[in-house]
């Protein structure tokens, strides 16, 4: 239990055909918040720190460092990755600070670039016992290597692959980032055709803007990994709006923080359960048992 390896936990879901949920880290509630429910869930976590929030807290090790050792307290298992990284440097730099897996973010290069800058990066991650991920194809909702763009395809994904060495690989196919509403379309004979093309798990990004039904279909069709943060968000900052509306001569922000944070309790717990398809009753599981 506790800080355990991103494989693991990648294996273990797509060994048993079933969903691993990887949800953002924000700031230190969040942490708490999280892993907390996937303790009330008994079911392993993946913990996320992208880029963007590297640079809201001017730096990647202080948030990193608190993230690891909330993992090594867990009492469930829990890993820590390294989510869109573009800055090579800051991918070297998780693998240095020990995070089981790191995602570069090559996207916004040509083709023949991305295939490089992505090789050279998982041979150094993966020379370090490092789990790596990659995209390829544009996942929309945001500017930049997220612009919206064409959906990924299932022979330039296998090329992709075998020319990075790549662990995952995160595909675009109908879903978007930072979606407040849950009405995004997923090609599902998408995913199927690069199940079938690859030897590597597939990651859903932009999952927030998803619905339930839609994200057990996927993981049916072949998705292992589903990232979720906008969706949480919102569980956070109602709470906390709430909380001030309720009580506006409040000024410890513990005490507006403390509601956000135990606001996500539940809905991690659902959602951990939703991918694993283990049900609300279900036992407590370890990392070898998720989803089996």
């Amino acid at each position: 239990m506790g800080l355990t390896p991103t494989r693991t936990l990648m294996d273990a879901a797509a060994a048993a055909g079933t969903g691993q949920g990887a949800f953002n880290v924000i700031h230190l509630e969040t942490v708490e918040g999280l892993v907390a429910g996937a303790e009330r869930a008994g079911l392993p976590l993946i913990l996320q720190i992208s880029e963007n929030c590297a640079k809201y807290h001017g730096g990647l090790e202080p948030l990193a460092l608190a993230t690891l050792a909330a993992a090594r307290a867990a009492s469930v298992p829990v890993a820590v990755h390294l989510d869109h990284a573009e800055d090579e440097q800051l991918a070297y730099q998780a693998v240095e600070l020990g995070f089981g897996s790191i995602m570069y973010d090559g996207a916004g290069f040509d083709y023949a670039e991305n295939v490089a800058v992505t090789r050279r990066v998982t041979d150094y991650a993966q020379a370090r016992g490092v789990y790596v991920e990659a995209e390829l194809g544009k996942v929309g909702g945001k500017d930049g290597a997220h612009a919206p763009g064409v959906l990924t395809d299932k022979d330039e994904a296998a090329a992709f692959v075998a020319a990075t060495g790549v662990d995952a690989l995160a595909v675009a196919v109908g879903s978007s980032h930072a979606m407040t509403e849950r009405s995004a379309a997923l090609d599902l004979d998408r995913i199927a055709g690069l199940k079938a093309a690859l030897q590597v798990p597939l990651v859903l990004h932009g999952s927030s803007g998803v619905p339930d039904g839609a994200i057990v279909a996927a993981i049916a069709a072949g998705m292992t990994k589903i990232n979720v943060s906008t969706h949480l968000n919102g569980f956070f900052t109602r709470a906390v709006r709430g909380y001030l509306a309720a009580n506006p001569a409040v000024v410890d922000s513990r005490k507006y923080l403390r509601a956000g944070r135990d606001a996500l309790i539940p809905e991690v717990a659902r959602l951990l359960r939703l991918f694993a398809d283990v049900p609300e009753s279900g036992p407590v599981l370890t990392s070898g048992q998720a989803g089996k």
